[in-house]
């Protein structure tokens, strides 16, 4: 079995050669990008397992990483682990909002570094096994005259298992059809797509937003969830194109607004 491919995307160069040196030992295939612009294309080339990276870099900040890697279908379930001077918990739950998997403020410990990789990658594992679920998943055929309809194929978990933004992604990849539905204290949600794109959602429930009731607010909405529950069944779609997006562009779109603080 390979190494795990592990990109380091830092400016400063010392903190570089120690966290690759670090990790070399551990026997992880390392790359590195000395910004977060660098950083990006060094994921486009390299497709890694894991990406460390600093915060405050130049010309792209790891804020503006983590919403390009999400954004990309191809990236978009790569564990990130934010290493950083900036230890605040504001700049913690910003990390985690954006899609970060793990947050380990500078100075940092060799040992906890080390724990905080085998666990991000642990974690990608399961995350990967249910995707392939979501890949995995068929439509079901129209049931034939006199017979009683199957249950419609599909899966379920929770939300930490695998965010909303990973969710989409995969259905887009494989081009699915059906209905995602998430659940969080007391909320229901429900996206609607078809051949992968999002054409329609809905927010029900006395804590649904008024605002975010349906179309692209109510998508917008459900990105913040970090946890709940969620299934998909795959069934055939036959709705209006409400919500009238690329994939790409409602992840964009939310995560800026998240980042904004405007929900």
């Amino acid at each position: 079995m390979p190494a795990p491919r592990v990109l380091i995307v830092d400016d400063d160069p010392w903190i570089l050669r120690m966290v690759s040196t670090l990790l070399e030992k551990r026997g992880y295939s390392i790359a590195t990008a000395c910004d977060g612009e660098d950083g990006l294309m060094r994921a486009d080339q390299l497709r890694p397992d894991l990406i460390i990276t600093d915060v405050m870099m130049p010309k792209l900040d790891g804020w503006a990483l983590v919403r390009a890697l999400r954004s990309r279908p191809e990236l978009a379930l790569v564990p990130v682990i934010f290493l950083t001077a900036l230890g605040g918990e504001e700049d913690r739950i910003r990390g985690f909002r954006l899609g970060a998997d793990d947050y380990l403020p500078k100075p940092f410990r060799f040992e906890e570094l080390d724990l905080r990789v085998a666990n991000a990658l642990k974690k990608s594992k399961q995350t990967q096994a249910k995707a392939d679920e979501v890949r995995n998943a068929a439509v079901e055929p129209p049931p034939m005259p006199g017979v009683s309809p199957k249950k419609p194929a599909g899966i379920h978990g929770t939300l930490e298992q695998l965010g909303l933004s990973s969710l989409m992604v995969m259905i887009e990849m494989e081009r699915k059809s059906g209905i995602l539905r998430l659940e969080k204290l007391g909320v229901t949600g429900r996206i609607f797509c078809r051949e992968g794109r999002v054409i329609a959602a809905r927010l029900d429930g006395d804590r649904a937003p008024p605002n975010a009731r349906k179309g692209a607010e109510s998508v917008y909405h459900m990105l913040t969830w970090a946890d709940g529950r969620f299934d998909f069944s795959a069934v055939d779609v036959d709705m209006e194109d409400e919500v009238k997006s690329t994939t790409t562009h409602l992840l964009m779109e939310g995560a800026r607004l998240i980042d904004e603080g405007k929900r």
